[in-house]
């Protein structure tokens, strides 16, 4: 397969630029595998627990049960279950999805794109209820020193084709009630 043509600046002829076409399927299939290794060591940086989950149970609305500064501190919740079949509640802050609204009583985008099915990339704070382990501080943390309690945390979208897509938590409006 030709890639393009190099004019090395000694020849005055173009020389092409070949490479195997399975060299090239390896080299691109590798490419997701990549930012799934660096985002892990991201997370463990941010001081946050890092989980890969298929979603199984769509995600639900939950009310907010306490206010900060007026705004109700809504989630949306979700279930994964991660490759060894164990399950996760995952808990995220509605204030930090892009879309959200103040006090809306939905879903914000983009976490109302998610559906069962679709592959997550989590990092955040792992908690243990009685019968349910899960994750929540799965968004921004403002730019804070990231701790064990409140990390760096992130809701990502991994695409069929393994790539890796950007943070559904990261909105930084509401920083300001933290």
């Amino acid at each position: 397969m030709t890639l393009g043509y190099c004019t090395p600046a000694s020849a005055g002829a173009s020389i092409p630029i070949t490479m195997n076409k399975s060299i090239l399927a390896l080299l691109a299939a590798t490419l997701p595998l990549t930012a799934i290794a660096d985002d892990r060591a991201d997370c463990q940086a941010a001081a946050g627990t890092f989980l890969i989950g298929k979603v199984t149970q769509e995600p639900r609305f939950a009310e907010g049960k306490t206010r900060r500064n007026g705004i109700w501190l809504s989630h949306t919740v979700l279930t994964v279950v991660d490759r060894e079949g164990h399950s996760y509640r995952i808990a995220a802050d509605n204030v930090f999805a892009s879309g959200y609204v103040h006090n809306q009583r939905a879903i914000p985008s983009p976490l109302d794109t998610i559906h069962v099915g679709d592959k997550l990339e989590l990092c955040g704070q792992a908690f243990s209820d009685p019968g349910q382990d899960g994750l929540h501080w799965v968004h921004t943390n403002c730019g804070a020193r990231p701790t064990r309690n409140k990390p760096d945390g992130w809701i990502k979208l991994i695409g069929s084709d393994g790539r890796v897509g950007p943070n559904m938590e990261g909105n930084t409006r509401y920083c300001g009630l933290w």
